[in-house]
């Protein structure tokens, strides 16, 4: 069972750190510089499901820590990134583009803690493009001068990576589509394609397994499951490059403690809490690697582009 005796001294080995003497439940030393735990939840999803995604994890880390954990679940990607700006968020699952947006905002203010690992051993997922499946849409050429939704401006396979792919191919997404616009999230994007107000949408996938059942892990295998959607209503006509997954990050002016703790405890996840650890990945990943800054230091590269064409505009 995955206990705070457990986190501290099972895996203290395989990260080099050293196990402090702590009884379980037994609020650490750092519980007073972080006397309650705020754990960030990005948009994309609606409040409920995604409160519900987490309770169990929520009451894990209460019970291990002994520490006040609460959620904050933000309507939009920016909540979350101004929330860790002025230190009222501890802990979040980010996407790459928001953790970018983070470091740039906040001088790096923030340390990446885990990656999720994909059932084939990457640490990627993809951006798709989707289209209705009885739609005259089959490529992307085929979508010049039609109508894009984005997901949101802070999430990169919503937003920012389609938007530089294109650019790269020589092509202007302010210019190519006749019209764009923000859905307000993952789940609202796909809908709003499917009530046919756009003609195209951009989401993530992890693109590995079954297509029909939305792949393995993403926006819309999670949509199959609750029964929002059916792939055979969609048709997927662009797929990115892979694209680095978002990290778990902490604040980097909390304790090294506190952050050497958490780490601990979402590396022992998937094995001691597998029903727990998929609920919060919506699929079924392998587990977690440890994660850098390095990892993100193109996606700070893209939101930086992404400022500067929109000066010029």
């Amino acid at each position: 069972m995955l206990t705070r005796r457990t986190i501290l001294a099972g895996t203290a080995g395989t990260l080099g750190l050293a196990a402090p003497a702590l009884a379980q439940c037994t609020p650490p030393a750092w519980a007073r510089a972080v006397p309650q735990i705020r754990i960030g939840l990005l948009g994309g999803e609606n409040e409920a499901d995604r409160i519900a995604r987490y309770e169990g994890f929520r009451k894990l880390v209460e019970d291990i820590f002994g520490v006040p954990t609460r959620i904050f679940a933000a309507g939009d990607y920016a909540g979350v990134m101004q929330g860790f700006a002025a230190r009222q968020i501890e802990i979040a699952g980010l996407g790459p583009s928001a953790y970018a947006g983070i470091w740039m905002d906040t001088n790096g203010n923030i340390e990446p803690l885990v990656v999720t690992e994909e059932q084939d051993g990457s640490i990627g997922y993809f951006a798709v493009m989707y289209v209705r499946a009885d739609s005259p849409f089959r490529t992307l050429e085929d979508l010049r001068g039609r109508s894009l939704a984005y997901a949101d401006p802070n999430s990169a396979s919503g937003y920012l990576v389609p938007r530089a792919e294109l650019r790269e191919a020589g092509l202007d997404p302010d210019r190519f589509f006749g019209r764009t616009g923000l859905a307000g999230g993952h789940e609202q994007a796909v809908i709003a394609v499917l009530q046919r107000q756009y003609d195209a949408g951009v989401t993530w996938t992890s693109g590995i397994g079954d297509e029909s059942q939305g792949f393995t892990r993403g926006n819309l295998r999670a949509m199959v499951e609750k029964g929002m959607l059916n792939m055979s209503d969609l048709r997927i006509v662009w797929r990115s490059r892979q694209i680095a997954n978002g990290p778990i990050a902490a604040r980097k002016d909390l304790p090294q403690a506190f952050r050497d703790d958490f780490r601990r405890l979402l590396m022992a996840l998937p094995t001691e809490h597998p029903a727990i650890f998929r609920q919060i990945e919506r699929g079924n990943p392998r587990g977690y690697q440890l994660a850098t800054h390095e990892l993100y230091a193109p996606f700070v590269a893209m939101r930086q582009a992404e400022a500067a064409a929109r000066r010029l505009r």
